[in-house]
């Protein structure tokens, strides 16, 4: 167990899962329980569009709808699209289908897509999208939305250069905040299409800077940080605070979380200091379940992304309770740049009394899981 207070005393961040360390890595709980979950493959690469990543679930209308990246071979490749399907009971998903096309960028080569998330308001469902050049310069978010999710609105910027680690998630003033990597905007229009104002962990001078997929490397050389720091999730906790964790990446990665904290409801952070919270180099998911617990899924354990678990907290600080929902291991199929990591950027959603989880596997196959929420005594 992590003493807090010895944490508190060296300036780490009082956040912790508790991490069960073995030769100085962090290994599975043996206290973890298995869960017990229904799967479903949305997608697997034929023989092109093999790259398959940043994938996002939605519920909207009594249907499901997941959107994620797809590229022709390499990850976050000019030519990578957005695709889409949708199902009624999360188990059984219609063929997917391209949500959104690249334009042209101006030497002629393809611009770049990245799955950004959904909002949905009323009526009305919002995807979106990260857009950015080939090398990774004139960034800006995007938004379709659609009535009835069949028919979608063109494309139309949001007016922030961010590519979006998740899509909007209320704070209990009902303010959104989209978490970028080093940038996290936020909006109090409720449609999430209006008003968006950019703050982060940047410093005032990098205030310009791009939230592209490689924005976070000189923001992180610039302050100083021992690792990048990138694709934050937050939750909110009685008192106010937001808590967001942050993925650490790069030569100084050492398998721990970072965390940034707002007490002014996302209008300012803090600088980031490193937890206690175990993490294999991967991007991970909080929230709540309906009894108010906190809820972490990732990948916790050193372990090329494998196993995925489901930490637990009372308080949002103490990660207590460990489940592990999936450790199948995926036959990649198909060759291409980056592709690891057994179960990848997961997003979640909790809806009629299950946990709904969506993962790419490998980064080429897509696959949904869901567990029952009476699952976590």
């Amino acid at each position: 167990m992590v003493n807090n207070q010895i944490l508190f005393s060296q300036g780490i961040a009082m956040i912790t899962n508790q991490p069960f360390l073995a030769d100085g890595l962090p290994r599975l709980w043996p206290s973890a329980r298995r869960l017990s979950a229904e799967t479903a493959l949305l997608y697997a690469p034929q023989e092109e569009w093999t790259y398959s990543h940043h994938p996002h679930i939605a519920r909207f209308q009594n249907r499901w709808y997941a959107i994620w990246s797809c590229g022709w071979k390499d990850e976050d490749d000019p030519g990578q699209r957005v695709m889409l399907a949708e199902s009624e009971d999360f188990l059984h998903w219609s063929a997917p289908r391209v949500l959104l096309e690249p334009e042209p960028f101006h030497d002629g080569r393809l611009r770049v897509l990245t799955a950004g998330g959904f909002h949905a308001y009323g009526d009305v469902l919002a995807a979106y999208a990260g857009d950015y050049g080939p090398g990774k310069e004139d960034t800006r978010l995007l938004a379709l939305t659609t009535r009835d999710g069949k028919n979608w609105s063109e494309p139309r910027s949001m007016g922030i250069p961010v590519c979006p680690n998740f899509g909007p998630q209320p704070t209990a003033s009902g303010r959104l905040i989209i978490t970028g990597n080093i940038s996290f905007p936020y909006t109090d229009d409720p449609s999430g299409l209006f008003g968006w104002t950019m703050t982060g962990i940047y410093p005032p001078e990098m205030a310009g800077t791009s939230d592209d997929p490689a924005a976070f490397w000189p923001v992180a050389e610039r302050m100083g940080w021992p690792a990048a720091l990138c694709e934050g999730a937050f939750h909110q906790t009685p008192d106010g605070t937001l808590h967001m964790l942050l993925r650490a990446t790069g030569p100084g990665f050492r398998h721990w979380l970072w965390l940034s904290e707002s007490t002014d409801n996302g209008s300012s952070w803090s600088a980031p200091t490193e937890t206690r919270f175990s993490d294999d180099n991967a991007k991970f998911h909080t929230g709540r379940l309906p009894d108010g617990r906190y809820y972490c899924v990732g990948n916790p354990v050193e372990g090329d992304r494998c196993p995925l678990i489901v930490s637990l907290s009372e308080d949002g600080l103490q990660f207590t309770q460990h489940y592990l929902l999936a450790d199948a291991l995926y036959t990649q199929q198909k060759e291409g740049r980056w592709k690891e990591g057994e179960y990848g950027y997961p997003h979640t959603v909790v809806e009629g009394g299950y946990l709904h989880v969506i993962v790419s596997r490998r980064k080429e196959g897509i696959q949904v899981l869901r567990t029952s929420v009476a699952s976590f005594s």
